[in-house]
């Protein structure tokens, strides 16, 4: 699309079809005034006021207009390789990988994202990097090795995790990752099905390491986002405080409960795209049908089909984001996840978006000035040719998106 882009002064864009995220609604002919990289006005084109004369009006011939998406499971220095070999690549080539990552996360319209593990320290440096205009990227929280415990699903040789067993051993963990740089610390509770030393449902920390961790990241003024995919390992998740949940696959009642109590800070992201892609292209990992079914993963995309629809009643905060950075799940695809969200979770088109645009902000920014068109928000912006919510698919298409991140930084 020739779309001309928002300039560091004043800019309108007229004749849009709006999405401002801040419910499901479309102003069929909207009009967004950005100030310096802030949102001055959002709503109809007969409402706008008065700008001043430097003004560049940018007519968009009823193009989609709305916020840019946050990816809230992200893992940039993840190399497309197979599941079976995550964490294998040198630094880097992984680096590298991470670098071209950003940019390509940031064309496919997501204009922050958070990071759920980073192998070596690579998403500090990326984050700096970005934030000093040295490299295109989404804006970026960035968190340091997967935090884990002896026998957890991640003890394993490579660059992607830091074990640490006991509170003490853990908080010293935290400060080490404190002194790295990092926003975001990530532990896993428990596993994966294909783990057979740490599947889902035994816990790999006691009560009182998760506690610390938690305790620790806090007061250091870091959130911490955990792998948790049982009810149980929800369960010890937000007993201690934790921040983002990645996955929640299998809850019971007393898990929704305590999820729901939490609602106002809580984030969840079911992160379906690895189990559906698993069980989808697990041929072309050496592995038939037949055993990913016997593995459990047809099931527990069931489990997580009936876990949302209840999350969704309760008022819990669904984003998304779904582990891509995967050969089965790609960097680039990161919009699979709407898709899933409506086909599989039967959100509307409309809430689908909300979860990636307005939950996915508030998740990445506390004060609300990412994920929607809002006056006083950051204008981080995407185009589009098409409507999604006729056809929730069109945000794969990269060729069909024009992005505008911001100049104005958060801090």
């Amino acid at each position: 699309m020739s779309i001309k882009l928002q300039t560091p002064a004043n800019t309108v864009y007229r004749n849009a079809t709006l999405f401002t995220a801040e419910n499901e609604a479309v102003i069929t002919d909207g009009a967004l005034w950005v100030n310096n990289g802030i949102i001055r006005y959002a709503g109809p084109t007969a409402g706008l006021p008065d700008t001043p004369a430097d003004t560049t009006f940018n007519d968009l011939n009823g193009h989609f207009l709305m916020p840019g998406m946050t990816e809230t499971h992200a893992h940039l220095s993840f190399a497309d390789a197979s599941p079976f070999a995550i964490g294998a690549t040198p630094v880097e080539q992984a680096t590298i990988t991470a670098v071209g990552n950003a940019k390509l996360m940031l064309n496919a319209g997501f204009t922050a994202a958070i990071s759920f593990g980073s192998t070596y320290k690579i998403d500090v440096a990326l984050r700096t990097a970005i934030n000093a205009g040295q490299l295109p990227g989404p804006r970026l929280l960035a968190a340091g090795r997967d935090l884990g415990a002896t026998a957890s699903n991640v003890d394993a040789p490579g660059g992607l995790s830091q074990i640490a067993d006991g509170p003490w051993a853990l908080r010293k963990a935290v400060r080490e990752q404190r002194r790295d740089g990092v926003d975001v610390v990530k532990i896993f509770i428990d596993g994966e099905a294909i783990n057979p030393t740490n599947p889902p449902g035994e816990l790999s920390f006691c009560d009182e390491e998760v506690d610390a961790v938690v305790h620790e990241a806090h007061r250091r003024k870091m959130r911490v986002a955990c792998h948790a995919r049982s009810a149980a390992a929800v369960k010890q998740a937000v007993l201690a405080g934790v921040d983002f949940i990645g996955h929640a696959n299998y809850l019971d009642d007393e898990a929704i409960d305590l999820l729901t109590a939490q609602k106002e800070r809580l984030f969840v992201g079911p992160a379906i795209a690895w189990e559906v892609q698993y069980l989808a292209q697990c041929e072309s990992l050496g592995v038939n049908r037949q055993t990913v079914i016997d593995q459990g993963y047809e099931a527990e995309i069931e489990a997580t089909i009936v876990t949302v629809a209840k999350l969704r009643e309760a008022g819990v905060k669904l984003v998304v984001g779904g582990d891509y950075g995967i050969s089965i799940a790609p960097h680039g695809t990161y919009a699979k996840d709407l898709e899933y969200f409506v086909e599989l979770f039967s959100m509307r088109p409309a809430e689908a978006l909300l979860c990636a645009t307005r939950n996915g902000g508030q998740a990445f920014d506390v004060e609300g000035r990412v994920g929607t068109l809002a006056k006083g928000s950051i204008a981080d912006i995407v185009i589009v040719d098409g409507n999604p919510l006729d056809d929730i698919r069109i945000l794969q298409d990269h060729s069909k998106l024009t992005i505008s991140k911001s100049t104005a930084s958060l801090h």
